[in-house]
């Protein structure tokens, strides 16, 4: 996946939503990048995007673009 800016979304990359909330990026199905935490076992039957770690609304798995966060 990709951010709005064309660049691809990684593993560990600080991202900052809409609405002024920060969060991490935690696995990308897509690039086959898995945390410690999060590992493919336990992601990988999602098939595609990623998951973020939100500070206020917990872990959210984005599936298809444009998605409402940028890197920071």
């Amino acid at each position: 996946m990709k951010y709005r800016d064309g660049t691809e979304i990684n593993l560990n990359d600080k991202v900052i939503f809409e609405d002024g909330s920060s969060g991490i990026v935690v696995c990308s199905i897509d690039l086959e990048e898995y945390s410690p935490a999060y590992t493919k076992n336990d992601w990988a039957y999602l098939a595609s995007g990623v998951m973020v770690q939100n500070e206020t609304s917990g872990l959210i798995h984005y599936s298809s673009e444009p998605v409402d966060f940028e890197r920071i």
